[in-house]
């Protein structure tokens, strides 16, 4: 977990584009608040591989969302069950479960559908934010927070040592 976190520093600190770093954020969204062995989670990490992101920061923020999503989870559930007892969708559920393909996404799991939901809407919004904050942090942060003494601190620890090893 050192080295993951010290990976995520990197990112943070390097000259890679802030929005790789946003993005495995959002995608990790998707994969934290919805049930990890989900036919769409698969394809997410799939493309988190395809697309260029930085990974360490994508898998601390799957552990994050999932931690998240323990508190999210009574919203998930009301949600999924509000729109897969919609009437004015039944039509349209009943027509999905009749694919293969919408049968393996586990649609019909109340939980599944309210995770996603909440997730596909908070995607856009939780790009911009991290990004802003990234391009924030680079600019005006970062050397006020290497100034600070409990930076000195950890600057003289293992946990630095590792960071500077994986920075060179």
């Amino acid at each position: 977990m050192l080295t993951m976190l010290a990976k995520l520093l990197k990112a943070l600190n390097s000259e890679s584009a802030p929005g790789q770093v946003a993005l495995a954020f959002s995608l990790a969204l998707i994969v934290g608040l919805t049930p990890l062995f989900s036919l769409h989670n698969l394809l997410v990490l799939l493309l988190a591989f395809i697309v260029r992101i930085n990974l360490s920061a994508f898998f601390v923020a799957v552990a994050f969302f999932s931690g998240l999503a323990f508190f999210i989870d009574p919203l998930s559930l009301s949600l999924g069950e509000s729109l897969l007892h919609n009437s004015a969708l039944e039509a349209t559920w009943t027509s999905l479960y009749q694919s293969d393909f919408w049968r393996l996404t586990a649609f019909n799991n109340t939980l599944v559908l309210g995770g996603i939901v909440i997730a596909l809407v908070a995607f856009i919004p939780l790009f911009i934010i991290t990004r802003l904050l990234i391009v924030m942090y680079r600019e005006k942060l970062l050397s006020w927070f290497e100034k600070l003494k409990i930076v000195q601190v950890l600057k003289a620890s293992k946990f630095y040592n590792l960071y500077r090893s994986l920075a060179d």
